[in-house]
């Protein structure tokens, strides 16, 4: 998994919590958030792929690591609402939190490169 991009780890998280998602019956406000920004990593990860310059291909990821972070905050909050087990929130907020690490990592790693 060390290898993998944080494009694909983040295609892998929004499928996954796509499908929990969808076995969510309740709290449709909350679930259309965490789909919202859980796929919004992945998009700019992507689109980070294409900038037109280091300031935009940092501002892409920061804006993928922003999104990052409110997923994992609408993952607890249906965590404490009984809408996802420890198991599936265990899981789910570990994987953000490697996409979270990968981020921070290849935004340091430019700024320091600039």
């Amino acid at each position: 998994m060390a290898d993998t991009s944080i494009k694909e780890l983040a295609i892998e998280l929004t499928v996954e919590v796509t499908a929990v998602c969808d076995e969510i019956r309740a709290k449709p406000v909350f679930v259309n958030q965490l789909l919202r920004s859980c796929s919004s990593i992945g998009a700019n990860a992507h689109e980070a792929k294409y900038a037109h310059s280091g300031a935009d291909f940092i501002s892409k990821l920061e804006i993928a690591l922003k999104e990052c972070y409110e997923t994992e905050y609408w993952l607890e909050i249906l965590y404490r609402l009984n809408s996802l087990s420890p198991d599936q929130y265990k899981h789910l907020a570990a994987k953000c939190g490697t996409i979270r690490r990968k981020l921070i990592a290849s935004i340091t790693t430019v700024k320091n490169n600039k």
